[in-house]
């Protein structure tokens, strides 16, 4: 019985002379935030991989920049590349995400990326 054959070079062909992740420009459609929404990150369960932080979920930011579009990385690191999402940057005071986070600092932020899929309209 012969093994199936994959191209695990596939990926690093599309990106050769262009950049990953400029690659998957214009394959992600149309962008479901713009900048200055506010979103809350979804508390989605993640069974091997993800770039969202537990301590993100559920926490309300505001979207700073439609940073790329990529597969996410829950779905590259099954190889599964055909699906790129925007991503986003999103600032957070941080006393949103830890509610003990000195007054005196109050004004304080976090920002990081995320997928389409962590959003969703706060």
């Amino acid at each position: 019985m012969s093994k199936p054959h994959y191209d695990r070079e596939h990926h690093a062909k599309k990106a050769t002379g262009i950049g990953d992740p400029q690659c998957f420009k214009g394959e992600a459609g149309k962008a479901k935030f713009k900048v200055g929404d506010r979103v809350r990150i979804r508390n989605l369960p993640d069974v091997f991989y993800t770039r969202c932080q537990v301590y993100t979920r559920g926490a309300v930011g505001t979207v700073t920049e439609l940073v790329y579009e990529s597969p996410a990385a829950e779905d590259e690191a099954w190889d599964n590349t055909d699906k790129p999402e925007w991503f986003y940057s999103v600032v957070f005071r941080q006393k949103e995400l830890w509610p003990e986070y000195p007054d005196l600092y109050a004004e304080d932020t976090l920002e990081s990326e995320f997928s389409e899929r962590w959003l969703e309209p706060a």
